[in-house]
């Protein structure tokens, strides 16, 4: 369907565009080899949060090309909501309103950014984290899916991060609450669940669940499992949770906390507190014949 955008992002985010200074990248005439996700969504969405690494320059300084991408993911976004609602209701009011916030949004994904670069010793650049790290591509499309699924769009905003899972590995749900500063490290098998919430400069490292303990029955639907509650962790803020980790429950997990490798927690955890495996499997030694 038609979509044109008549909100003030594109202003607002020529502006913000000025405000980025070192080690953010500055360069205005690097030209990278084309790379597409194979979503049109989530390439406009990378030209318009970070044009200077994905070859948008021309956004930097002319509102009408940045007005022109944001009218042509408008329309991508109507199309994709339009199926799961009512044919007259027109989603155009719903997509700027997700659009407005777009300037807002990169702010919060700049912060992204600065959590992998400090989190990650491997990290050499800011470009490189930007173009490179899939925390921040499954971050990137999770913050717009979060304001659609708040926008009454949930189908739409599950779609699009179900296909950031099909890039990166890792599964945010749209309903899930994730605050500021955060990093999933390498971040393949790493799930968030719908209920969940995450505090700031939180860092996740690869195959950690914040999923459900167990569910609960619909009393009024035979083998249907109950909907729209609580089920998930909620994480404070200064949070490290290591590989493998399993959060499971709707439990509270304090401010200033690490968890170590390959823990099963299904209680609450108090501040400053350090979680770990207390017996490690002991490792058995054979001596294997020369040849």
């Amino acid at each position: 369907m038609e979509y044109t955008y008549t909100g003030s992002a594109d202003q607002r985010l020529v502006e913000v565009y000025g405000t980025d200074t070192p080690p953010f990248p500055m360069s205005t005439d690097t030209q990278f080899p084309p790379q597409s996700s194979g979503r049109a969504e989530m390439d406009l969405l990378k030209q318009l949060f970070f044009p200077r690494c994905w070859n948008g320059q021309s956004l930097l300084d002319h509102a009408s090309a940045v007005r022109e991408l944001l009218s042509e993911l408008g329309a991508l976004f109507c199309r994709g909501i339009r199926p799961y609602t009512d044919s007259d209701l027109d989603p155009s009011k719903r997509v700027t309103t997700v659009l407005d916030a777009l300037p807002e949004l990169r702010v919060q994904l700049k912060r992204d950014v600065e959590a992998a670069y400090k989190g990650d010793p491997a990290a050499k650049s800011y470009l490189e984290v930007i173009r490179s790290y899939p925390s921040v591509q499954a971050m990137l499309v999770y913050r717009v899916a979060h304001l659609l699924y708040s926008e009454n769009a949930p189908e739409y905003a599950r779609e699009l991060t179900e296909f950031a899972k099909t890039v990166t590995g890792i599964d945010i749900h749209p309903g899930a609450e994730i605050g500021e500063y955060v990093f999933i490290d390498h971040g393949t098998g790493v799930v968030i669940g719908e209920t969940a919430t995450v505090g700031d400069w939180v860092r996740l490292y690869q195959d950690v669940t914040l999923g459900a303990l167990h569910f609960e029955e619909d009393e009024d639907n035979q083998h249907a499992l109950k909907k729209g509650y609580k089920r998930h962790p909620d994480v404070g803020d200064n949070v490290v949770i290591g590989a493998g980790t399993k959060l499971l429950g709707a439990i509270e997990i304090g401010d200033h906390v690490s968890i170590g490798a390959n823990s099963w927690v299904t209680e609450d955890i108090p501040d400053h507190t350090g979680v770990y495996i207390s017996e490690h499997p002991e490792q058995t030694h054979k001596e294997r014949p020369k040849r």
